[in-house]
């Protein structure tokens, strides 16, 4: 069985999967990085074509919200970006950091030490 191809109606369309885990280029291309380095957990999206004040960053309960508009006056048209990442660890939310640099958002998200992961352990049968 394969899997869908039209990411409009695929069941995969609102997952937020790292990269790293679907391969080069994921499901239809990813434009995201997401790795955990020295207890903090490291976030880069590539979003060429919007300004740093065109970008809003909102954190609640372990969910980090990325949400940008650009407005192209000249040519008529409405830029969108939105995705919701979900994070495995206790985060430190005061911590966070965030810089928008050529393009790319670098988001930086500190791991409470000895935070357990978050949400419940399922148990595996076999």
């Amino acid at each position: 069985m394969a899997l869908p191809t039209n990411t409009a109606s695929s069941w995969m369309q609102n997952l937020d999967l790292p990269s790293r885990v679907l391969g080069e280029g994921g499901f239809g291309g990813t434009d995201y990085e997401l790795y955990e380095e020295d207890d903090e957990f490291v976030l880069t999206i590539d979003m060429p074509g919007f300004d740093r004040e065109e970008i809003t960053l909102t954190w609640d309960e372990g969910v980090l919200n990325v949400a940008a508009e650009h407005v192209d006056q000249d040519r008529g048209r409405k830029k969108t970006y939105h995705r919701r990442f979900r994070f495995p660890r206790e985060v430190d939310e005061d911590a966070i950091g965030a810089r928008y640099e050529n393009g790319v958002l670098e988001v930086t998200l500190p791991a409470i030490v000895g935070g357990g992961a978050a949400g419940t352990e399922i148990p595996i049968e076999g």
